[in-house]
């Protein structure tokens, strides 16, 4: 099977491989003539995680011919280990032999780490079904903020969507936190509101994203609708996205 593909910057790698292994403890990435794709469920089932990279946003992208999909199922936990060890000059190379996955960063020298790919079984999981009646852009900085901010008193967060603006409200035993956001304030890039709407999801994993992707794009666009998924993108390098979706909380 000949499958290799060379992304330009191991640093951002890492980050993504981060973002997905603080959700995901095995997956499969699905390589085809298009580019490379994961989809998959954390192990509660509470978030997806949902990454595509354009075959053009690699330096060399080579999948067999005549094959529709390529399987290249891995342990993130591992994978993560060895993405920690690339240097921000680095480029990075993945190759498949036999039933290893061999990683390879450039720079200065030339490090190679091999893996064992896993057989995981299942279908690939469809894109959810969801629509939304907010959107709202911003700094990927500025929301990591106001998260923080909310965890001070709660485990959860509650987006509000109104016309104007977009609030973010944390309340418990402990205290109470709003954060609030709008275009004319300069906090929001873009925003639309269909309907306003209001939504709680769960702190834990909104951090664990954003610890990560924050770093892999400046930018985090934010969709939700009352008590439906949020969805959280970020723009990649090449024309690629990395987008988690996020079960409500019921209040």
């Amino acid at each position: 099977m000949s499958v290799r593909f060379t992304f330009p910057d191991a640093k951002e790698w890492k980050y993504i491989v981060a973002s997905l292994a603080a959700l995901i403890t095995e997956a499969n990435f699905i390589a085809d003539k298009e580019g490379l794709r994961l989809r998959a469920l954390d192990p509660s089932r509470v978030a997806m995680v949902d990454l595509f990279m354009p075959s053009v946003a690699f330096d060399e992208y080579e999948v067999p011919e005549g094959e529709e999909k390529v399987r290249i199922g891995v342990n993130f936990e591992d994978l993560n280990k060895v993405m920690r060890r690339s240097k921000s000059d680095d480029r990075v190379t993945f190759t498949i032999e036999g039933n290893r996955l061999k990683i390879m960063l450039l720079g200065k020298a030339e490090r190679t780490f091999s893996l064992p790919l896993l057989d995981i079984a299942g279908e690939e999981l469809p894109t959810p079904k969801v629509t939304f009646d907010v959107m709202a852009k911003m700094m990927s900085d500025t929301l990591k903020d106001a998260l923080n901010d909310a965890k001070l008193v709660s485990d959860t967060v509650q987006f509000v969507g109104e016309p104007e603006e977009l609030k973010m409200i944390a309340k418990s035993d402990r205290g109470e936190v709003e954060a609030r956001f709008s275009l004319e304030a300069g906090s929001l890039l873009d925003y639309s509101v269909e309907k306003p709407s209001t939504a709680t999801y769960g702190l834990d994993y909104l951090l664990d994203i954003l610890k990560k992707a924050a770093s892999v794009s400046d930018i985090a666009t934010l969709e939700f609708s009352t008590n439906k998924p949020l969805a959280l993108t970020f723009e990649l390098t090449g024309g690629g996205q990395l987008r988690f979706f996020l079960a409500p909380r019921a209040v």
